[in-house]
């Protein structure tokens, strides 16, 4: 991800008169919270975007992923974010990915060739979770 690229035209959106208003905000968080495209999570308040491409070469699994969620959503684009809750350190190995997964709000976890669905994992008390959050210093 060390390229930026501009979001293309036809993935822009228009933004209306009221989102107008909002991009003038002098609120910081007013201001970016109004989408720029049909892929907002991606989308910059430049229209940019940083960019990490995948080959089918090189990343044979993944690109095969990738194609069919593109197939099946007409969005060629699928989002690289860091994994963790905000303050706790990124996850490093499959027993922090459970963990996270178990008090975040994720519907499916998939690790190599295992899938686990929220609805078949036992369920965390709300006292259980935010214990877990809370253990985390946010910055």
């Amino acid at each position: 991800m060390l390229q930026v690229a501009s979001v293309r035209p036809e993935w822009r959106t228009v933004p209306t008169e009221d989102e107008r208003r909002q991009m003038q905000d002098p609120d910081l968080r007013v201001r970016v919270a109004v989408p720029r495209s049909r892929i907002p999570a991606v989308t910059h308040v430049d229209y940019s975007a940083r960019v990490q491409t995948v080959d089918p070469v090189r990343h044979g699994r993944f690109h095969r992923l990738m194609a069919r969620f593109h197939e099946l959503t007409g969005c060629p684009v699928i989002v690289n974010t860091s994994f963790n809750i905000r303050g706790e350190p990124i996850v490093c190995t499959p027993q922090d990915a459970y963990r996270c997964f178990l008090v975040s709000e994720m519907d499916v976890l998939v690790l190599e060739n295992c899938l686990l669905r929220r609805s078949e994992q036992p369920a965390l008390s709300a006292a259980e979770r935010q214990k877990y959050i809370a253990s985390f210093k946010l910055d």
